[in-house]
């Protein structure tokens, strides 16, 4: 079921303006998953991907929680949106992403936090990828509902998105609003993210 990124296949149009593997052009999020079950196994390698991003003094801040099975998948799903529901109930596993908002052996909040559970979501996201699988990030969801219903304590956590885990399903069954748009997005030209030198005028 798994396959090295460069053996991936071109199911889209992308074009990158420089040479990168291609596993950056097939990562993206689609919304038709399968209710195919995800194997243990995988699961562990898409946490251990996630476990090896970098961060600031290796504060390693990101935690995440996620239900493949009931009754803990369904009041997962309740933290959506009732529209990010409409798709994501399909998906077999449901993970959220929060970060310690002070790292151990600090007395002040760890403002690099977000940068780093980023950096930590996309190893998980690419390892998905080369696993076969695909991934929704989401921030359609209610955080209160999160500290809530899944006991997590609010004084110690902040919670940045929800994350849909699972292999490609039918578009077909997707809502019409929803499968006009189920194709991978295109991107900034790269002038447009990065500038050498000092800022550019055409940006201001």
């Amino acid at each position: 079921m798994t396959a090295p990124a460069d053996q991936l296949p071109q199911i889209n149009d992308r074009t990158a303006e420089a040479a990168v593997d291609p596993v950056f052009l097939d990562r993206w999020s689609p919304r038709a998953f399968s209710n195919e079950p995800v194997q243990h196994e995988l699961l562990c390698a898409l946490f251990e991907a996630a476990r090896w991003a970098p961060s600031a003094s290796n504060h390693q801040p990101w935690f995440y929680l996620y239900a493949d099975r009931d009754p803990e998948l369904t009041v997962f799903r309740s933290c959506l949106t009732e529209r990010n529901q409409v798709w994501a109930n399909h998906a077999p596993v449901l993970a959220f992403a929060l970060s310690h908002k002070i790292a151990k052996g600090k007395e002040t909040p760890n403002r690099w936090a977000a940068f780093d559970t980023g950096a930590s979501w996309m190893s998980l996201a690419l390892e998905a990828r080369r696993l076969g699988l695909y991934t929704h990030a989401m921030a359609g969801f209610s955080a209160e509902d999160v500290y809530d219903r899944l006991d997590v304590p609010r004084e110690n956590f902040d919670v940045w998105a929800a994350i849909a885990i699972g292999w490609m399903g039918n578009p077909g069954n997707l809502p019409d609003d929803f499968r006009k748009r189920e194709t991978p997005s295109q991107r900034k030209p790269l002038n447009e993210v990065v500038s050498r030198g000092f800022f550019p005028d055409h940006l201001r």
